[in-house]
């Protein structure tokens, strides 16, 4: 009787421990990711998040979504407040035009805003 309840208890505590050092979130990468658009251009980014949400950003901040034919574009907001893939093309900070920048601050989502 001694014995099986020594057992039960330390099953109990293994099964315990082993649930206790499960990890709740890792980290996405911090370093930057250089990607490719399918015209050659490349573009810097950025990983945030963890496993359950996660997002990319340009280099100094813009989110960015990838299209299923391999263009990254900026993230904006729809009129319900959802993110979505806009028709504007990612560039790296130092290629965009006045235009662009303009866009940007108009409808570009930023880190920080969702």
């Amino acid at each position: 009787m001694k014995k099986s309840f020594i057992v039960v208890a330390l099953m109990a505590m293994m099964a315990l421990g082993v649930y206790a050092e499960t990890p709740a979130k890792v980290p996405a990468y911090r370093g930057i990711i250089e990607r490719v658009q399918p015209n050659g251009y490349t573009l810097r980014t950025y990983l945030r998040g963890d496993e359950h949400k996660h997002w990319m950003m340009t280099e100094d901040g813009w989110q960015i979504r990838e299209t299923k034919r391999g263009w990254y574009k900026y993230a904006k907001l729809n009129r319900k407040g959802e993110v979505v893939t806009s028709c504007r093309k990612a560039r790296n900070a130092e290629d965009r035009s006045k235009c662009q920048q303009r866009w940007l601050e108009k409808h570009g989502v930023m880190k920080g805003e969702r």
